[in-house]
């Protein structure tokens, strides 16, 4: 990975996702400076130093995931702070895949500690390993947060671009997660969940927003975003978890909305599993573990 470019002042997400979306247009998507090609990722990474955070936006983020307001960020918080970063390398013209149809496999986080509202953190992205995968090419997007020097938060998001698998290639480790046994738990999602999310996210890809704009990407409606599934079931084991902790998750069926998903818990011999699933037969829409970070982190 080469010297990170600073980038000042947040990513304007909305202007990126626009951007994003013009691979997707027939005939747009042949245009010089559009059209995305290319075998290898660049040599890119970005950074972004001394960001604050709005305690304001925090408490909007909690309302919307689940999470209780307690002054420290939620644990998948810091991953809003990096996804402008993501939609500006991902939309910079050396990148060789369209972000709009990329689909996001798998998330991992480490938190070596609670960072508080009032820290002021640098957020530096940088996409790596692209490989083999039995439905097309996976790439990972990697982001490391740091609070005056320290490493306080880390992410791996590993993302999908179909076309062109390989049959032979190695499976993720996070395949093998088990389900825990579905719980009685069950939550009633609205239609504008998606909504609420990009609002307080800046995710806007329009797969979350209405039914018509979900159906132009082969959607039969609207579906929740994966982090924010991420983050509601972390927020249900909000008070069980340790200050330093790893957890990740694949996604496995997407979630509609307007609908209905269960969730499941269960303790194992180093943290929690937890799944959300399809309550009609269980599927799962997601699958997860948490446990104490490995000494290497």
């Amino acid at each position: 990975m080469g010297e990170p470019t600073v980038v000042e002042g947040s990513p304007a997400t909305l202007p990126l996702m626009l951007k994003a979306a013009l691979p997707a247009i027939p005939g747009v998507n042949l245009v010089p400076g559009v059209r995305k090609h290319g075998d290898a990722l660049p040599d890119l990474a970005l950074t972004r130093h001394d960001v604050a955070v709005d305690p304001a936006h925090v408490a909007a983020y909690s309302e919307v995931c689940g999470f209780r307001v307690t002054g420290m960020l939620p644990v998948t918080y810091p991953h809003l702070l990096a996804f402008g970063l993501h939609m500006a390398v991902m939309t910079d013209g050396a990148f060789p895949f369209p972000a709009i149809g990329t689909v996001h496999l798998e998330n991992r986080i480490t938190q070596h500690r609670p960072i508080a509202a009032s820290e002021r953190l640098q957020v530096t992205v940088h996409p790596e390993a692209l490989r083999a995968h039995p439905k097309g090419r996976a790439f990972d997007m990697v982001t490391r947060v740091h609070s005056a020097g320290e490493p306080v938060w880390e992410e791996t998001s590993t993302f999908l671009r179909r076309g062109g698998g390989d049959r032979d290639a190695a499976p993720s480790a996070l395949d093998a997660l088990e389900q825990p046994a579905p719980g009685p738990v069950t939550w009633n999602l609205p239609g504008d969940l998606g909504r609420r999310y990009a609002s307080v996210s800046g995710d806007h890809n329009p797969i979350h927003l209405y039914g018509v704009t979900a159906k132009a990407f082969g959607f039969p409606r609207q579906i929740a975003h994966g982090m924010w599934s991420k983050a509601r079931s972390l927020a249900a084991l909000e008070g069980r978890l340790p200050d330093a902790l790893n957890v990740e998750v694949a996604f496995r069926k997407p979630i509609l909305l307007p609908g209905r998903v269960g969730f499941g818990s269960a303790r194992t011999a180093d943290g929690h599993a937890f799944a959300l699933n399809r309550p009609k037969d269980d599927a799962p829409h997601l699958v997860g573990r948490v446990r104490a970070p490995s000494d290497n982190g």
